[in-house]
């Protein structure tokens, strides 16, 4: 890993409380995987500020116990090695994001690697999941991302070895969700504050750099 990309690491996930606090000052792939309209944005702030509800379940936990598995299949056939660190974005520090692994070459070209399971047989990764892609593609400045999952039944893998695909950067996927993520700070900074950013005054912040949301759990990561 590159100095440059370690200076941006906020907390591994290893530590699952200072992960899960980290998370909550920003906005994370699993956060703008549901961003698709003004509604969904309303929906996103209310889990950010009351929680989700969601603790997980029996696909979560089949999920958590196999990723280091497939993990370890990645980086064998690819030399993607595994990755828990939670990094932050260049210029918006709470644009968030924890890829399943990492690459950087010679070339310092960063390629990632995320890792699903499934008990669904797949045609095309899920849009929801390329959202949160090109998430990790933006806030780790990734040219490409290696989505590998493993389909199971009844928590039994079906194949030997999981199917994967690459996945491109799209700079025109990730504007639309740096755009809806941009609302989304707006939402929760109206909601923490009682005022709205003022987008259009001559000093204004640019474009996802809005002042900072602020409760309880949504501090200034600055």
């Amino acid at each position: 890993m590159t100095p440059e990309l370690a200076a941006r690491i906020v907390a591994d996930s290893r530590d699952r409380v200072a992960w899960m606090r980290a998370r909550s000052r920003g906005i994370t792939a699993t956060d703008v995987a549901s961003l698709t309209s003004e509604k969904s944005i309303v929906r996103a702030a209310d889990s950010k500020l009351m929680g989700s509800g969601f603790s997980g379940n029996a696909f979560t936990a089949h999920g958590k116990a196999r990723e280091p598995e497939i993990a370890a299949w990645v980086a064998a056939t690819h030399g993607i090695q595994p990755s828990s660190a939670l990094f932050h974005a260049v210029v918006e520090k709470r644009h968030l994001a924890t890829p399943d692994g990492i690459m950087i070459d010679s070339a310092s070209r960063v390629t990632l690697a995320e890792i699903k399971t499934t008990n669904k047989s797949w045609r095309s990764v899920p849009r929801t999941y390329l959202r949160q892609v090109w998430w990790q593609q933006h806030v780790l400045g990734a040219e490409r991302t290696l989505v590998v999952w493993e389909e199971h039944n009844d928590f039994v893998p079906v194949s030997d070895e999981p199917r994967c695909v690459w996945i491109d950067r799209d700079e025109r996927e990730i504007a639309k969700l740096v755009s809806l993520a941009t609302s989304l700070i707006d939402e929760l900074y109206h909601r923490t504050t009682g005022r709205r950013p003022a987008a259009d005054a001559p000093n204004a912040a640019p474009v996802g750099a809005r002042q900072p949301f602020r409760s309880l759990a949504l501090v200034d990561l600055s």
